[in-house]
């Protein structure tokens, strides 16, 4: 029997919801539709949380996280720390489908995107080395090149509430049923080299189960990791509470962990549960979610639920 198909993401993937939708209202899967929408806005140079143009590294590297699940079969890919490849939730299709792992990092995940048939390129634009530039050298007593201290001193410059958080994240349900999710982001601007978020970290920032839900967050990656935000969203919603309820309480679980970065601290999350019921969380003051159904022509807007972490003062 069909069931209604709907995708939706975070703010920055408007841009990508028509292509996945394009997918979904003709009876395509879940899985293609997410990744589908996230490659569109790895491509959007004016985005610098995701892909080519995204935010660099203390040394001036970009280094891409992404990861994608299908809820179906439980199956995951996902990429840590690429270099050189604009698409890496291409590369981590290609990891759920090709490789018995589910995770490739660093050289090993650049090797693997080059084996099947992915361009290498420079994803740092001219905008975005200024940028980079423009951080380290207004907060660094004179150059990062004559810097001769140990790198781990510098990882202060990442604590940085306008740059530290930033991620595309999209869920969806096809006409079968079938739930999937995918996130890409390019991480903290200026983090230590070899930095991975909670974006290819399975629970922590990206889980999909038929059975129940499916959802991806996307701020302080650090945060999340440790708190297992996603897996514990979605055993809430195991246990039946609503999907307001799982998501909200799952969020304010991790204030004690949130506590020990008072003004960087920041969590948004995405879900979508079995039945195709969709909302969005934020501990910001406000933040806009985007979704698709039958009827829309275009993606609808929608402000996300609020969550509140007493005694995290972000700096605006």
């Amino acid at each position: 029997m069909s069931q209604e198909a709907v995708v939706a993401g975070s703010h920055n993937a408007e841009i990508g919801l028509p292509a996945a939708w394009e997918i979904l209202s003709a009876g395509g899967r879940a899985v293609d539709a997410v990744e589908a929408a996230v490659r569109m806005v790895e491509d959007n140079e004016a985005d610098h949380s995701v892909g080519y143009a995204g935010y660099p590294n203390l040394l001036g590297d970009v280094q891409l996280d992404a990861a994608i699940m299908d809820g179906a079969n439980r199956r995951v890919g996902a990429v840590g720390a690429l270099e050189g490849y604009r698409h890496p939730i291409s590369v981590a299709r290609e990891v759920m489908d090709r490789l018995p792992h589910n995770l490739l990092v660093g050289a090993g995940a650049a090797r693997f995107a080059e084996e099947i048939g992915m361009m290498p390129e420079e994803l740092l634009t001219d905008e975005t080395r200024r940028i980079w530039q423009d951080g380290i050298d207004g907060r660094l007593p004179g150059k990062l090149e004559l810097f001769r201290g140990p790198l781990a001193q510098l990882t202060a410059l990442a604590a940085d509430p306008e740059h530290v958080q930033g991620t595309v994240n999209v869920v969806a349900r096809d006409k079968h049923g079938d739930l999937a999710t995918a996130v890409s982001t390019s991480g903290w601007a200026w983090k230590y080299p070899g930095r991975v978020g909670d974006s290819p970290v399975v629970g922590a920032g990206i889980y999909a189960d038929n059975r129940y839900g499916a959802a991806g967050c996307t701020g302080l990656g650090e945060i999340s990791i440790r708190g297992g935000l996603v897996r514990d969203m979605i055993s809430r919603l195991a246990a039946g509470r609503s999907l307001i309820d799982a998501g909200t309480s799952a969020i304010q679980d991790l204030l004690p962990i949130a506590l020990e970065f008072p003004q960087s601290a920041v969590m948004n999350m995405i879900a979508i549960t079995r039945d195709g019921e969709v909302a969005s969380f934020t501990t910001s003051d406000e933040l806009a979610w985007v979704h698709m159904r039958d009827g829309d022509g275009t993606p609808v807007r929608e402000q996300s639920v609020h969550v509140d972490w007493p005694g995290v003062e972000l700096r605006r």
